[in-house]
Formats: C-alpha cells, sequence, structure tokens
C-alpha cells in the first residue's frame, strides 16, 4: 500500500524543510552572488538534502524508533521501510541534480560531500561522540554550496555560525528521550551568545559586494542599513532559542530537551537572514522574513486541525 502525502511529509519532516532554504541565500551573499532565477535552484537542492537525510533517518533508526517512538511513519506501519530508504535516495539524487543547475557544474564539489556527510550522519554517525560534528559539517557545506567553489572563503564566517548553531542543536535532541545535562545546554547557550555576537558586530569586509555577475565578487564595507538588518535579526535569532536553552539548562529534561531542539531548528532562519544582510542582501532577509512568517502559518493551522508534523 502506498503511504499518503501526509505520511510523507510527516517522514521528510516538511516544516523544518523552511529552515535549510536561507543556507544557500547566506552562502551566496557572503560570496557576493546576486540572486538569479537559476540560482533558485540552490536552496531546492538544500531542501532534497534534508528532507531525504530525513527519511533516511528514519530508516536508519526503525528499529529503535519501534521501542521510542513508535508513532512515526516507519515503526507505525504508514511508510514501509523500503519506501523510506527509496524516498531517501531519490531526494538525494534530486538535491545532486539541482545544485549544478543552481551553481554549474562545479557545484557539485560541495553538493557531493555535502550528500556524502549527511548519509554518514544518518548511517553510521549519529550515535557515536563524532555525530554532532557531522551534523553541523552538513550545515555548513549547505552554505559553502551558495557560495560556490572558488568564493569559499568569503563564506566561512557564516558557514561556521550556522555549522556551531547547528552542534548545539544537535548536542541538545539527543536528549529529547532521556534528557539532557545542565552542563550541555548551558555550552550551548553559550554558543548561542557567541554567535549572536558574531552575528551582530559587523566589519569591514572585501568580500560580499552585491554585483550582477553570478560569480563576481567586489569589495566594499557594510552599509547603516545592512548593519541593522544583521543586527535585528541576530537579536530575533537569540530571542528565538536562548530561553529554551537557558530554561533546559535548569530543568534537563527530555520535554524542555525537545523544546529547545524545536526553537534551535527554527532559529536557523533569522541566523541565515542575519548573515545575509550583513552581506548586502535586503531581499534575501525580506525573502527569509517571509518563509519565518510561512513557517508559522504552517504549524498554527496543522496544530489547529490536529494534524501537527514533527519537526525533529
Amino acid at each position: 500500500m502506498s503511504p499518503s502525502s501526509g505520511d510523507l511529509l510527516e517522514l521528510v519532516r516538511a516544516p523544518a524543510i523552511l529552515t535549510v532554504l536561507g543556507d544557500t541565500l547566506a552562502g551566496g551573499a557572503a560570496a557576493g552572488h546576486a540572486f538569479t532565477p537559476r540560482r533558485a535552484a540552490l536552496p531546492l537542492a538544500s531542501a532534497c538534502f534534508y528532507a531525504g537525510g530525513m527519511a533516511l533517518n528514519d530508516w536508519a533508526d526503525r528499529e529503535i524508533d519501534a521501542v521510542e517512538r513508535p508513532e512515526r511513519p516507519v515503526p507505525s506501519g504508514r511508510v514501509s521501510p523500503r519506501q523510506a530508504l527509496g524516498v531517501a535516495i531519490g531526494l538525494t539524487a534530486a538535491g545532486l541534480a539541482l545544485a549544478p543547475v543552481g551553481g554549474g557544474r562545479r557545484a557539485l564539489l560541495v553538493a557531493v560531500p555535502l550528500a556524502a556527510a549527511v548519509w554518514t550522519y544518518d548511517v553510521t554517525a549519529k550515535d557515536r561522540a563524532a555525530g554532532p560534528v557531522v551534523m553541523a559539517a552538513c550545515r555548513g557545506l549547505d552554505v559553502l554550496l551558495g557560495a560556490g567553489p572558488g568564493h569559499l572563503r568569503a563564506a566561512l564566517p557564516a558557514a561556521a555560525a550556522l555549522t556551531v548553531h547547528t552542534a548545539g542543536v544537535t548536542v541538545l535532541s539527543r536528549g529529547e528521550v532521556h534528557g539532557t545535562t545542565s552542563g550541555r545546554a548551558w555550552a550551548v547557550a553559550t554558543g548561542t551568545v557567541l554567535t549572536t555576537l558574531a552575528a551582530a558586530i559587523p566589519t569591514s569586509s572585501r568580500h560580499g559586494a552585491l554585483t550582477s555577475s553570478p560569480g563576481a565578487v567586489g569589495p566594499r564595507s557594510a552599509r547603516p542599513l545592512d548593519r541593522a538588518l544583521a543586527a535585528g535579526a541576530a537579536v530575533a535569532y537569540a530571542a528565538s532559542c536562548l530561553p529554551a536553552q537557558t530554561t533546559a539548562a535548569r530543568v534537563p529534561t527530555a520535554a524542555r530537551a525537545r523544546t529547545a531542539t524545536k526553537a534551535g531548528i527554527r532559529a536557523m532562519i533569522p541566523l541565515q537572514a542575519a548573515w545575509a544582510g550583513r552581506h548586502g542582501h535586503p531581499g534575501a532577509v525580506l525573502a527569509l522574513g517571509l518563509v519565518e512568517v510561512a513557517g508559522r502559518v504552517l504549524r498554527a493551522r496543522s496544530a489547529a486541525a490536529g494534524t501537527q508534523v514533527s519537526e525533529t
């Protein structure tokens, strides 16, 4: 029997897919790429890699989920393991096909390692000490996918910020079933404060000028508007996840860890916006603001209908 569209959306954590669309926007802004219709394929590639990784996660975790999370699509029998693996393979292939459409053939130099990192995390690294590092590398590579080979150095600060944040989210997610520890949660909260400061405090840069050429990069310093957008988005980032993290540090239960994990996932969007604004892309900041609104609307509607889809 074929799974329903709702089952598949739950399998790939559909609401959380919105949180990866800004990775390549932030990376592209840092590298100085103007956004073109062709480059719209890069956020779509990110979405495919993310959704494929979620399906692969449930395939790999099918046995433990049967005990700890039997309501998920695979252990509940709504999606078979074979179907989940097929979705993972298909979406990964789609991501690899879309990457060169948006960034040229050389984009595969980043897209292939990104796909490999996603599969490595889900299949072998997730439950090991290196798990958060591998997951964080996935996010950093996704940001660099937006910059493209030849412009990676310009996007390293943005990639580092998203990498640090993702590592923290992954550490907290490990406590979603049995709880976390105060030490871990405080460490994650400290990382959030440092990431906020890095995004909010402007620096002059030789990279990140907005140009009409897809590959061109020119020198320029941050404008007042860029600084204001970056600072505002950075504050929104901290406000969206820091309270839940400090609460988890004080009360390190599984429920608090889940709440902090969800908040951390959603906080990706304002963090991406901060780095896009920092590099002079107010259009990208506006687009990510609309993505944030769309996410809130979808969550509210699904909650009202009693069909809320998991984001973790």
